[in-house]
């Protein structure tokens, strides 16, 4: 394993875990009240959000509402310029590991519900991940999310020895996970303490909806009917030292207004109660899934116009978080969401157990939910790099430097984390053009390499130069 552990104290002020923090009159007079606004109340809003100071609830709402249609390339320009300030051009990179797909929970949006009987069940075996980790070692990923059905089986134990055997393997050419995140059931604080020796990095859970009624009318039975165990999953992760977690919405199961300002409360109340808001945050939509009538319609269905917005305001309402989108999206809808503060993206995914050994045509019946964008990995990065002009990104350098948790986010509100970023994007993205890319991506990597380089300073230009050339002579996992 070559995580390195550094240890933080997360001080964590009390809160009631049997009262919701998300106050639904609160957030439906913050939509009433701002219903209709003024072109000039929404550019006052953009103005202040250039400040990267982040939005309230109530500036939240009023581009939420927007009416004026030529006020959202406005939003989206600084969505762009946010996003750039605080990130740079650089796109990591990672992929999805689905160990498990046993479920025990019935929720009427997923195809892993318990009820699906149509669903081919499987938990992968440690040889079985071992051989889902090598090829995707072979595609170049450094980055893993392990994701796992919400299960009996699927204990802290059983996750801690998949995470053990995914960091041991490697692919003898310079190949390794480096960092490996978990999306997994909520767990006491007893249990998200042993999962932290496990050395993971993001620690990832969706409330799904933070409407209650919404959330119990769609989980029908399991643990999950639990809404507010799910809603303190953080509280208790961060209690056992976690320090980087990821919240997210599922869109489409109820009014997206609603969804983003409750989630953006979900943040300030992290902020309070734990000092530090999420380290991500994802923005799934219902896309179809085998066995569920409710996704192939969903009841608020969020169109890609209505989409792109909640993207760039979220980046303006919460500029330091990263944010995540999936292979759910399409080639074409993630390359515009890139341009409006996405910084991360899954590339080369499958999202059923063993899907990597699988051909493609026989994961369907296991998978959790349709893909929009089926492309290979080189190919994503070809187009990341000739036409985002953006640096693939395979760094996990903040992790095993310890910048991680309100150290990162410090560093990131002092527009300081960029000056890390950017160079140990550049060293990986060529560790990944010596070891994995394909001719035509080596080239315009390496054009873009030189670009980048030919932007820099004299002195950080030297610096980099010089671990650019102990990666082309061989040596591997440099970082800053």
């Amino acid at each position: 394993m070559t995580t390195n552990e550094h240890p933080h104290s997360i001080s964590i002020s009390h809160y009631d875990a049997n009262k919701s923090f998300i106050d639904e009159q609160a957030i439906w007079a913050a939509i009433n009240n701002a219903a209709s606004p003024s072109a000039e109340q929404v550019r006052q809003v953009l103005a202040k959000a250039r400040q990267c100071q982040g939005l309230s609830i109530e500036e939240t709402a009023l581009l939420l509402q927007n009416q004026h249609e030529q006020l959202d390339e406005e939003l989206f320009a600084v969505a762009r310029e946010v996003k750039n300030t605080i990130y740079g051009n650089r796109i990591v990179l990672f992929a999805p590991l689905y160990v498990s797909n046993h479920c025990a929970n019935s929720c009427s949006y997923c195809g892993f519900n318990a009820d699906n009987h149509a669903l081919k069940r499987k938990t992968l075996n440690q040889e079985e991940i071992r051989k889902e980790v090598t090829i995707l070692e072979g595609m170049g990923h450094k980055r893993i999310l392990a994701v796992y059905g919400e299960h009996p089986r699927n204990n802290v134990n059983a996750i801690v020895d998949s995470i053990q055997t995914m960091y041991s393997v490697k692919d003898g050419k310079g190949g390794e996970i480096r960092r490996i995140n978990v999306n997994c059931a909520p767990m006491s604080t007893a249990d998200f303490k042993v999962l932290k020796t496990a050395a993971i990095g993001t620690y990832q859970c969706f409330q799904e909806t933070y409407h209650q009624p919404t959330y119990e009318s769609v989980h029908l039975k399991g643990k999950k009917k639990d809404y507010l165990y799910r809603l303190y999953a953080m509280h208790r992760a961060m209690e056992a030292g976690i320090d980087d977690v990821g919240i997210g919405a599922l869109f489409g199961l109820y009014d997206h207004r609603f969804e983003l300002l409750a989630m953006l409360t979900h943040v300030a109340q992290l902020e309070t109660v734990c000092g530090i808001g999420p380290h991500t945050i994802s923005f799934p939509r219902i896309e179809p899934a085998h066995g569920s009538a409710l996704s192939e319609k969903p009841p608020y269905e969020v169109d890609d116009a209505c989409f792109k917005r909640i993207v760039a305001i979220t980046r303006l309402a919460v500029p330091y978080t990263g944010l995540i989108m999936s292979t759910r999206e399409s080639a074409g809808l993630r390359k515009e969401l890139l341009e409006l503060g996405v910084s991360q993206i899954s590339a080369g995914s499958r999202t059923s157990p063993g899907g990597y050994q699988d051909s493609e045509q026989d994961q369907h019946d296991a998978e959790q939910f349709s893909l929009g964008d089926h492309r290979a990995m080189d190919d994503i990065i070809y187009e990341l790099v000739t036409e985002s002009n953006a640096i693939p990104s395979f760094c996990t350098g903040c992790y095993r430097k310890g910048r991680t948790g309100d150290h990162f986010i410090g560093l990131a509100k002092q527009q300081f984390i960029g000056k890390f970023c950017q160079p140990n994007a550049l060293i990986t993205f060529k560790e990944y053009l010596n070891d994995y890319a394909g001719p035509k991506t080596r080239a315009a990597g390496t054009a873009l390499i030189e670009r980048e380089l030919a932007a820099m300073s004299p002195a950080r230009e030297r610096n980099v130069r010089t671990c650019l050339a102990k990666t082309e002579a061989g040596e591997r996992d440099i970082y800053l």
